[in-house]
Parts: C-alpha cells; sequence; structure tokens
C-alpha cells in the first residue's frame, strides 16, 4: 500500500469512529465487573449479559470475565447467563457508574430425552463473529480419545472447514490452507511446533486448559501473521477457593495437576505436568539395543495469578514441553518453552486493558554417530521476546472500539553445530528481526438487524542483522564468510 493509499484510508478509518460516536446514543452512566465461577473462582469467558427492560440489549464477557454496558440513568434487571450455568439476575440502581461483581453457580440437571441447542438458530445472522468456534475443556473431555490421551487438536481437527494434513498427525488444515499458515497461542504466546511423538499427540495438556477459540476466518485484527487461521488457546487460573489434584494413568502417558489458593479469592496457582514412560520399559527387552533406546516426552504447564483490585489483576504463566529420541546410533529431540506476564488495568468503566511481555523458544537437535565418535551434530532454534498493549473501549451498547500495538523480536539461528572427523563444522549465522503492528477496529450495531463490523491493522517487519554467506567445500570444510548490510523494511 503506498503512502498516499495508506493515509486515506485512515482518514476514512477515523471518518467511520466519528461516524459511530456521533450516530449512536450518548449514555450517561456504566455498570462493569467480572463473571466468575462460584465453586473454583474461574472468569468466564463469553458469559452473555442481557437488559432485562431493553430488548436485544446487551454484552458478553472478554477473555478477562470483563464486561461493561452504558445505560442512562434509571433501574433496571440485568440477566447472566452461560452455558452450563444457573441464570442470575440482578437488580441495579444507576445514579452513577457501577461495579457489579456476579458469580455463577454450575447447573446440573437430570433431564429426559431432550434436544439441546447451545446457540439460537439464527445466530448465523444476529451475531457477526463469523467462522469462529469456541470449545471448553469440559466438551473436549467428552470426545472419545486416542490411546486415552485427551487432545485439544484432535477436537479441532472434527470441525467444519479443518482437515487433518496427514494420518494419526497433529497437524491441520484450515479451508486449503498450510499447516504453517496456522497462528497457534498459548496464553498469548506463539507455539511454533504444537505436537509431540512426531505428530501423534499435541503439546496441550487438557487438564490445564480453559477455553480454545478457532478463528477460521474472522481473525480479529488484533492478530496477524498468518493466512489461514488462529486457535487462541487460554490455561486455567487455577482454584481460588480450595485446594485439589486431579490425575490419571493412561497407556502412553501419566498426568497430575495441583491446584489451590495461595490467598483465597485473591490469588490462586495451578501446576499440571504429564510424562510419557515408554523408555522404561525398553529396558525390559532382550535386544542390547532396545535397552539402551530412549523414547519419551513430557510438559508442564504453570500459572499464578494474583488480584490487586478490582481494577488490577496480575498473571504469570508459563509451558515447558520436549521430545527426546536417543539410540546407539542416533539422536534426536525438540521442544518449546513459553512465559508470559500480563497486567489487566481498568482505567475506567468504559475501559480496559491488557499488557503482556511474552516470551516463546522453539529448538531442536539432531545427531548421529558410531559408537564414541561423533559424526554429525545439528542445532537450530527460533527464539522471540515481545510485547503487547491491548485497549477496549466500551463506547456503548452500540459500539465496542478496540485498539493496541505490538513489537516483537526475532532471533533465528539456521544451524549450528559441530561434528567430528567426517563432517567438520556447520555453521550459519543468526539472523535477527524487529516485527511491530497497530490496529484499530469497531463494531458497530446500526439497528437491531444491521451490525457493522471494521478494523485496520498496519505491520511492519525490519531485518536488523548483518548478513553473512557461508561458502562450504565439500564435506562440510568452511571456505569463506562474505559480509553484507541488512536493513529491509517490509510493510
Amino acid at each position: 500500500m503506498s503512502k498516499k493509499n495508506r493515509k486515506i484510508a485512515f482518514a476514512l478509518f477515523g471518518l467511520m469512529l466519528v461516524h459511530a460516536s456521533v450516530f449512536a446514543q450518548t449514555h450517561k452512566f456504566t455498570v462493569s465487573g467480572n463473571v466468575r465461577d462460584t465453586d473454583d473462582g474461574e472468569d468466564l469467558i463469553g458469559v452473555s449479559i442481557a437488559v432485562v427492560q431493553a430488548e436485544n440489549l446487551g454484552t458478553a464477557t472478554n477473555p478477562y470475565g470483563f464486561y461493561s454496558i452504558s445505560l442512562p440513568e434509571g433501574r433496571y434487571t440485568l440477566r447472566f447467563s452461560y452455558i452450563g450455568y444457573a441464570v442470575r439476575e440482578m437488580e441495579v440502581d444507576l445514579t452513577a457508574d457501577n461495579r457489579l461483581n456476579v458469580t455463577l453457580k454450575s447447573d446440573v440437571q437430570q433431564l429426559q430425552e431432550v434436544v439441546v441447542n447451545a446457540q439460537s438458530r439464527n445466530i448465523n445472522v444476529s451475531n457477526p463473529t463469523m467462522s469462529i468456534d469456541r470449545i471448553s475443556a469440559a466438551i473436549i473431555k467428552k470426545i472419545p480419545v486416542l490411546l486415552g490421551e485427551v487432545d485439544v487438536i484432535k477436537a479441532i481437527q472434527l470441525l467444519p472447514g479443518v482437515q487433518v494434513t496427514s494420518e494419526g498427525s497433529s497437524g491441520f488444515s484450515v479451508r486449503g490452507g498450510g499447516y504453517d499458515q496456522n497462528l497457534i497461542l498459548l496464553d498469548e504466546a506463539t507455539v511454533y511446533s504444537p505436537s509431540h511423538l512426531m505428530g501423534f499427540f499435541s503439546v496441550f495438556n487438557n487438564d490445564a486448559v480453559k477455553d480454545v477459540t478457532l478463528y477460521k476466518g474472522d481473525i480479529p485484527a488484533s492478530y496477524g501473521g498468518r493466512l489461514a487461521s488462529m486457535m487462541d488457546i487460554r490455561s486455567k487460573d487455577g482454584n481460588s477457593q480450595r485446594f485439589s489434584g486431579t490425575g490419571g494413568i493412561g497407556l502412553i502417558a501419566s498426568r497430575l495437576t495441583l491446584e489451590g489458593p495461595i490467598v483465597k479469592d485473591k490469588s490462586s496457582f495451578i501446576v499440571s505436568g504429564r510424562r510419557t514412560y515408554a523408555d522404561l520399559f525398553m529396558k525390559l527387552a532382550n535386544s542390547p539395543d532396545m535397552r539402551n533406546t530412549s523414547l519419551y516426552f513430557y510438559d508442564l504447564n504453570v500459572k499464578i495469578n494474583y488480584r490487586i483490585n478490582d481494577n488490577n489483576r496480575l498473571f504469570l504463566s508459563g509451558y515447558l514441553g520436549r521430545d527426546n529420541l536417543s539410540t546407539d546410533y542416533m539422536g534426536m529431540n525438540f521442544g518449546n518453552k513459553t512465559a508470559t506476564l500480563r497486567w489487566n488495568h481498568i482505567f475506567s468503566p468504559k475501559l480496559f486493558s491488557n499488557f503482556t511481555l511474552i516470551g516463546s523458544l522453539y529448538n531442536y537437535a539432531l545427531g548421529n554417530s558410531a559408537g564414541a565418535s561423533l559424526m554429525q551434530e545439528w542445532k537450530s532454534k527460533m527464539q522471540d521476546y515481545g510485547l503487547k498493549a491491548d485497549f477496549t473501549y466500551h463506547l456503548n451498547p452500540r459500539n465496542h472500539i478496540r485498539f493496541g500495538y505490538s513489537a516483537t523480536h526475532h532471533t533465528l539461528v539456521p544451524s549450528e553445530g559441530g561434528g567430528g572427523s567426517i563432517s567438520g563444522q556447520v555453521r550459519q549465522p543468526k539472523e535477527f528481526a524487529l516485527e511491530h503492528a497497530a490496529y484499530l477496529s469497531n463494531e458497530m450495531k446500526v439497528t437491531d438487524r444491521l451490525i457493522l463490523k471494521y478494523g485496520l491493522r498496519y505491520s511492519l517487519f525490519q531485518n536488523i542483522s548483518n548478513g553473512e554467506a557461508v561458502n562450504y567445500l565439500n564435506r562440510y570444510e568452511m571456505e569463506s564468510v562474505e559480509s553484507h548490510k541488512r536493513g529491509t523494511v517490509y510493510h
């Protein structure tokens, strides 16, 4: 896009936002708060909040359980409803801005044979969220599983528009896109390789997962960098009411999850681990080669959250996973690490913000040997450090404006390694890059039958490293290194 066209696009977008603020009715007071589970204190995502006195007027909680709605002065009844929970109605007298935190209790009933629809029949025309599927961890547990292991990505592969890239693989294609064109996020950190055991299982432990949302077409302006889809996975916050633990022993792996309050109703934690044990049984094999073979994977999820007050909350979460295969002749290991520090801050009843520091690492190593002599070793990694600032401004019940900025520093190591008498040394220089993005979007309810959803995202990619070209002779012997400057900027 040329500079002139960009100016025109931003000007048009600004006019649309001005039109939205003038067109929509101005309200005096705002009621806002969080919706949580009564039993364990988990934030509930996507809870519907309806105003009983005003038909077709309401909102829903965001990924952190926060909601905000502005109304004229007066008395109102708010109805809070969520699948699997009892409906709750709350009276509110709006003579000033009001903070209303609500808890919902799960509603389990024994029913006769009935047909239950999770969404209303006209949801596809009344809701502007096209091509979006949301699955809770409870639903995923009910799906038949392979070898006793509940798998998030295997559940995603059953959705319309999603196909398996190869039999038994955790890779998936969305509407013809490549498996590498899917953006996969765990608590907002990028997971570059979401598979264990060469694709038979995913890296996501369902015991630690709270919510999975797959965007197959309508990817929000706050995300970019992929063409096909975006899968947003949110982990559990931990039980803030009581200490509890769950676990299981399967044919492939065993798992254990512990969660509980650090300070009741204020801070909680969750630790969830999983590991296979096929390598332990290989020690019993008759063959010496089998006894010396190591084959396993493990992963660990940790999350801590702390509620400072009604307007400030901190989240610290991390993931560590690894696959390992080694024999007397070869070795291979690969894995992911992610870390996320998030700060939720409510500037006003209408303005919600989330500031995030993100770290992500994917690396692998390949090697072969002949006895005690190392022939070749190959290592590679991708490492990201980033920060994000996301804002949601609830202008009024008919306009929800979202805007923000993100910056990511990429480090790419194509190859590094050493060798013995045969391979010599293979080395490629590190590459560094900066990626920036700014976005602005609005969801405007013009009438009860017309909703406009529009936005702009501006991306910038900078190669900030000095380039090197390494030339090799036969048998991987380094001949020369050519250096040259790089500073290309891509819009």
